[in-house]
């Protein structure tokens, strides 16, 4: 067994690697910047292990579906940006991948988005605090209506929060990352 030939494998391999990302933040001014569907939530626009890559959020403006609809702007099969961001900031948290909705002041009321009829409707549920309304293509209701397993609420998403705005779909790609979180 050749020690160099190896070294200068695992070398080359790691100087690739770190060129890849170097490339990938420098271009898309966030980190991580590709990112795989875990699930079902963004059928029929996003499938389970596309990869999604990403911009920073400081590099592009964020359309909504409401903004989108006016300016006929559509992105991954509909109206308005979809972006990743980690639930109420928490970064120990899995990121959430879905379509901004609505930016709501606190105060209003929070819309939903009815998919059979393409317009919004507002429920009865105040928000809180400021930020983006954020609703799966394949969900009922957006996420700042759903419970969370420690019994809370997902509050309006803020700039802070936001990984970045997904711009392209690889197809399939992502299945091999999801195969390794199962390990």
């Amino acid at each position: 067994m050749d020690l160099k030939a190896i070294a200068k494998d695992i070398i080359s391999t790691l100087v690739t690697v770190a060129v890849i990302i170097g490339v990938g933040i420098a271009v898309t001014g966030t980190w991580p910047f590709m990112v795989a569907v875990q699930s079902g939530s963004m059928e029929p626009n996003l499938h389970i292990g596309d990869v999604v890559i990403l911009v920073s959020p400081s590099k592009t403006r964020i359309v909504t579906w409401v903004e989108g609809k006016e300016i006929k702007y559509r992105s991954f099969g509909d109206y308005g940006d979809v972006i990743v961001y980690y639930p109420n900031g928490d970064k120990k948290e899995t990121p959430i991948i879905h379509r901004v909705i609505a930016w709501v002041n606190a105060g209003e009321r929070i819309p939903i988005l009815d998919h059979k009829t393409g317009k919004l409707v507002l429920s009865n549920v105040v928000a809180k605090t400021s930020g983006y309304i954020t609703q799966g293509d394949h969900n009922p209701f957006p996420d700042q209506l759903a419970e969370l397993p420690n019994g809370g609420k997902i509050q309006p998403v803020k700039d802070s929060w936001i990984v970045g705005v997904a711009k392209f779909r690889i197809p399939y790609v992502g299945y091999f990352r999801l195969i390794l979180n199962l390990i």
